[in-house]
């Protein structure tokens, strides 16, 4: 699946301007909680909700089954995230969520797994919120300057609290590594 032509500088544009109304540079990291309440949108632990015992439950019975959705209650976006991943998913998992609500994603699919139906976005709807939510914590311009420091997809990783995964895709994804001729 690709995104529609023109999506990624979109969102570059997008997270530059947030970014911007946050008073970040555009080498400064995101704190993703930070945007979400400059967003009026509450970030909720699940274990505020249930028991961290249930959700160790069902992370032993199906592990990542569970890493952060979005509720729309009266009005109101909340965003639950799993307590039991490390803080660079949970930023990764919080800032695709967020990208779903600014980019006004609506719950349209109904799926199935294990035979629990849950509502979902549409597939390149999801690969928006992916692209969108990478953009916001690492965007190009953070990338090259990372880049020109000669700083590794782990120290990248580490800097701006995210996983060494989404450090990695958002590297090779926005074309830096090329650029640089690395």
């Amino acid at each position: 699946m690709t995104l529609r032509r023109g999506f990624k500088a979109e969102a570059e544009r997008e997270a530059a301007r947030v970014r911007k109304e946050l008073d970040l540079a555009p080498h400064d990291r995101l704190d993703p909680r930070q945007l979400a309440k400059h967003l009026s949108i509450a970030v909720v632990d699940a274990s505020d909700l249930v028991d961290i015992a249930d959700l160790e439950e069902l992370e032993r019975l199906q592990a990542f089954a569970f890493s952060a959705a979005t509720f729309e209650i009266e009005d109101r976006s909340i965003i639950v995230v799993n307590p039991l991943r490390m803080i660079g998913r949970q930023n990764s998992d919080i800032a695709h969520e967020l990208a779903h609500v600014m980019l006004k994603h609506v719950l349209s699919e109904i799926r199935e797994i294990d035979g629990m139906p849950f509502r979902t976005c549409k597939p390149e709807e999801e690969e928006e919120a992916t692209a969108f939510g990478g953009a916001l914590l690492l965007p190009r311009p953070l990338l090259l300057s990372a880049a020109r420091r000669q700083a590794t997809v782990d120290e990248i990783s580490q800097q701006y609290e995210v996983t060494t995964e989404m450090a990695r895709f958002r590297y090779n994804s926005t074309g830096v590594a090329k650029q640089l001729g690395r």
